[in-house]
């Protein structure tokens, strides 16, 4: 029982930094790339700019 808790708590682990790679090795998204959500519009940017 105790092999198969370690086991499943391994797959979940390997499964996250999976994702992670995956991720970031993807098809690149529109912003600074920090994960920030920041635009890349111009004019999104001066708007935001001015607060």
């Amino acid at each position: 029982m105790q092999e198969l808790i370690i086991f499943l708590i391994f797959a979940v682990a390997i499964a996250y930094l999976g994702n992670r790679a995956y991720q970031s090795f993807s098809a690149k998204k529109a912003g600074c790339g920090k994960g920030c959500g920041c635009a890349t519009d111009t004019r999104a940017s001066v708007r935001t700019a001015g607060k």
